[in-house]
């Protein structure tokens, strides 16, 4: 007599498939939608053979919700269990997705709900009003904080002849800063391209095979925080870090072809937004980001470093101005004011220059509630982060690190 064979959980590859299968025929109905794509080209070549329309997408949805196995089929594996949860969730926001494009109308809360599982909180103006009342104590000069703040920064502004240099540099060093904490695939390596009449700064277009292309908007002045920000936002521990990751750990290394795919308008996007602003954190805690640029990042820049401290004091205060970009892009979704009076509020309240708030409110007609990623997805994984790693900085880069390469989900951070 044979001894029992133990029971392995049911595949959901078949899901898997599936759904990346639909993730591209959405793409088909809104090119914005697929961010990246390096799986199988027979997948792609099916879906675009057959061209299924936004019902049909809709239906084989929620059929494939249907066939993901019971969470007490797959056992103590939680590896698997996040694994079942990230398919069902983006499925999820997948079917709310093809509704919007069916014409389907949200307001801002429940589309950023529907679509990126979480919900940004409501702030009053005199939230705003009051840390502004702080900068006026920090500003030099006289006039509104507004004017105030933008005579100021002009003078942080990198001047395009440095602007390469300055980058490359900050680029190096967040490289080396990530490296003491997370493995890199072997050959990983990215592009960077200067470019003009995008509605956003920067941005990371994942290729597959652990390489990237950065791409920088130079339409509007750069200033010399920006460097750093986008070093680690888009490069490392950022964007171009968590997708190696994903393709190192569960594409290749487990044959979960779902990671082969980024769909921009899902719950994948608060993660990889919010693990990319508190990367900058991570790489640079505490005084150690203004040691870097006042010693090595303002003389390239060709900038007076005995001004980096008071500089970054006032960039600490501005970024607790965030939600105030959240608070116009939902009055405006919702209805509640025009383009006009959206880049009046950004204006007003993220004290942003006209054409700079102009530029916000076009990403806002393009890219809608995924503007709650960057500052609510930041919120949330520092929590986690931090609840989860304590004090230690060691213990936090585990944390930060196993978060880059596994399924999680905005709601698996609460």
């Amino acid at each position: 007599m044979l001894p029992d064979q133990p029971t392995l959980p049911p595949s959901m590859d078949p899901v898997a498939e599936g759904y990346v299968k639909l993730v591209l025929a959405v793409g088909r109905h809104d090119p914005r939608y697929v961010d990246a794509y390096y799986g199988p080209g027979l997948l792609k070549e099916a879906v675009d053979a057959e061209k299924p329309s936004l019902a049909v997408i809709r239906e084989r949805a929620v059929e494939l919700q249907e066939e993901l196995p019971v969470p007490s089929a797959l056992g103590p594996d939680k590896l698997l269990q996040l694994r079942r949860d990230y398919l069902r969730t983006q499925l999820d926001s997948l079917i709310a997705y093809v509704d919007i494009l069916g014409g389907k109308k949200m307001t801002f809360d429940e589309e950023s709900k529907a679509l990126y599982d979480a919900v940004a909180p409501h702030f009053p103006d005199e939230h705003f009003e009051a840390i502004a009342g702080e900068l006026d104590t920090l500003l030099p000069g006289k006039g509104s904080v507004a004017d105030r703040y933008h005579a100021f920064r002009d003078r942080f502004v990198i001047p395009k002849d440095k602007l390469d240099t300055v980058f490359r540099a900050a680029i190096e060093e967040c490289r080396d800063r990530t490296s003491r904490h997370i493995e890199l695939p072997p050959g990983e390596s990215f592009d960077i391209e200067y470019v003009t009449g995008k509605p956003w700064s920067a941005y990371n277009w994942y290729k597959g095979r652990f390489h990237s292309v950065i791409q920088v908007n130079t339409d509007l002045p750069i200033y010399i925080d920006r460097a750093i920000d986008l070093a680690c936002h888009e490069g490392y521990p950022g964007h171009h870090v968590y997708n190696t990751l994903l393709e190192s750990h569960l594409t290749s290394g487990l044959g979960w072809v779902e990671f082969s795919v980024y769909p921009l308008f899902s719950p994948q996007s608060l993660i990889a937004e919010g693990a990319a602003n508190y990367g900058i954190e991570m790489a640079f805690p505490g005084a150690e980001r203004l040691t870097f640029e006042a010693e090595k990042l303002f003389p390239l820049a060709g900038l007076d470093p005995e001004t980096a401290p008071l500089y970054d004091e006032v960039q600490k205060k501005v970024e607790q101005l965030a939600y105030a970009g959240n608070e116009a892009a939902r009055l405006y979704i919702d209805g509640s004011i025009d383009a006009g009076e959206a880049a009046a509020r950004l204006m007003k309240y993220s004290l942003m220059e006209k054409d700079r708030a102009e530029q916000r409110v076009r990403f806002i007609d393009t890219y809608r509630s995924y503007v709650i990623n960057y500052n609510l997805g930041k919120d949330l994984v520092r929590k986690y982060v931090e609840a989860k790693g304590g004090e230690s900085m060691d213990r936090r880069w585990e944390v930060f690190g196993r978060l880059l390469s596994s399924p999680r989900l905005p709601s698996n951070l609460k």
